[in-house]
């Protein structure tokens, strides 16, 4: 699969595939998502750093996921919120986290990102069958 054949009201959720918490999170939610509503893409794709590079977000640094529900990107903790929401119960009891004050999420948000990598690495981590599945190339 790849992005040209992707409908811009797609979701979809752009992940750090090194980092153990990013790519969890993409295997959580290729594994709780039973509509199949989101594919995804590493960061470390091409696909995965044009989509930082349109959102004005540093590829090289990939401090944050980008998730993408109906056409609307979100980052930080707004795009964990979102795609919650985006799961349908019970998960969308979480979709309020996107309510928090930027001003208080984010430097929560990019303290994690910044240390993420000390809770481990993954050097090229086999996806799941979900993710799998789904994973654009």
């Amino acid at each position: 699969m790849s992005m040209d054949s992707i409908p811009p009201t797609q979701n979809l959720i752009v992940f750090d595939g090194a980092c153990v918490f990013c790519s969890g999170f993409a295997r959580f939610i290729a594994r709780h998502d039973r509509k199949r509503r989101f594919l995804f893409v590493t960061a470390q794709s091409a696909p995965g750093r044009a989509l930082y590079a349109q959102y004005g977000l540093d590829a090289d640094l990939m401090e944050t996921n980008i998730v993408i529900v109906s056409g609307r990107p979100y980052v930080r903790l707004q795009a964990f919120a979102a795609a919650m929401g985006a799961l349908g119960w019970p998960w969308a009891v979480l979709a309020p986290l996107g309510w928090i004050p930027k001003v208080i999420a984010d430097p929560l948000y990019d303290f994690v990102a910044r240390n993420r990598y000390r809770f481990g690495r993954q050097a090229c981590p086999a996806p799941s069958a979900e993710l799998k599945a789904r994973l654009i190339a």
